[in-house]
């Protein structure tokens, strides 16, 4: 008998496999390739504590810790992807494993952030220019995100959106791997921000953002530089600060008109005009285009249904940062008084 009879015999027959519709096994993601420079290379040893000798055993440790304690947990396991956890935290497997997770829980536990989250959907803001990314990094390698709130109109759309926007921008900067070992800088000009405005900043708003970027996403924020602040920043700031580890209170630089104090932590080189630089004007539309190209990525990411299980997970594992309205009641009635007090 031909070995084409024996192989019909033991197998299931292509038509009993196509009725039954057995799924196809995922594809195998690509290898991973480093494109990290010799000089990136140091950098993220001596600060990161990794070595690239050790890193695909290091990815291979934190994939079977997420198979085992979390089996159920919908998440890419590549290793690009897994290595932005690991860079992140220093290359601390627990710590790793649990900025994953609580990654994930965030994102189940704020529907009207996560919902169909994509570039099209935000073209309003993308178009008010609420927010862009400087065409050239800081001497340290770190990208310029420049945000603009005075560019929000509140009855156009909700603060959520602003928040979805720069949400987005941390995910498309976080794939390069020069930003995963560089981190990056955030530039906020409040110029023109008013107190009807600067209510929308609630706690609850304050608590679930800052719970996201310090232990819900896997970017080093380097610093925080505030310009043009009004009188009622402090009370902005008041509402801010109470949830902010004291690494990343330290990392914030108010410093009001003085374009020259902004000068001495980013120079005029990489700076548009509007702040004092000498690169030319500020540019929205480029970095525009860049999120709505990759608008097909998103949508394969953010606009698929959620699996039941990891609903569940996103209920139990918020991080501290995520709480109910109920929860901020108290704190939202003593920030009012803080920014009228500060207006």
């Amino acid at each position: 008998m031909s070995e084409e009879s024996d192989s019909l015999r033991t197998s299931p027959s292509a038509a009993s496999l196509s009725e039954n519709e057995l799924p196809l096994p995922p594809p195998e993601p690509p290898s991973y390739v480093c494109s990290l420079t010799e000089d990136l290379v140091t950098k993220a040893r001596e600060e990161l504590q990794e070595k690239p000798e050790w890193r695909l055993r290091d990815v291979q440790a934190l994939r079977d810790m997420v198979r085992k304690e979390y089996p159920h947990l919908s998440t890419a396991l590549d290793d690009a992807f897994l290595l932005r956890f690991l860079r992140a935290r220093k290359f601390d497997y627990d710590r790793a494993l649990q900025l994953l997770v609580n990654y994930h829980s965030c994102r189940r536990s704020w529907p009207e952030v996560f919902s169909n989250l994509r570039p099209s959907a935000l073209k309003d803001v993308l178009s008010s220019g609420f927010l862009t990314v400087l065409p050239h990094t800081d001497p340290r390698g770190c990208h310029v995100l420049c945000i603009r709130p005075d560019r929000w109109i509140p009855s156009n759309y909700p603060i959520t959106e602003n928040i979805r926007a720069i949400y987005l921008t941390l995910e498309k900067l976080i794939q390069s791997e020069e930003t995963q070992v560089n981190g990056i800088v955030i530039l906020a000009d409040y110029k023109g921000v008013s107190l009807s405005k600067a209510s929308h900043f609630g706690p609850f708003i304050a608590k679930k953002v800052i719970g996201i970027l310090q232990d819900g996403f896997p970017i080093r924020i380097k610093a925080v530089h505030i310009v043009n602040e009004p009188r009622i920043f402090k009370g902005i700031f008041a509402i801010i600060k109470p949830f902010l580890k004291e690494k990343i209170a330290n990392r914030f630089f108010l410093h009001g008109s003085n374009l020259n104090s902004l000068h001495t932590n980013l120079p005029r080189s990489i700076l548009p005009r509007e702040y004092g630089g000498t690169a030319g004007e500020l540019d929205t539309a480029t970095w525009n285009a860049v999120l709505l190209a990759s608008e097909d990525d998103f949508v394969k990411e953010f606009c698929q249904p959620v699996p039941a299980c990891d609903s569940i997970l996103g209920q139990s594992l918020l991080p501290e940062g995520l709480t109910s309205d109920a929860q901020c009641d108290d704190s939202m009635r003593a920030a009012k008084s803080q920014l009228y007090s500060c207006y």
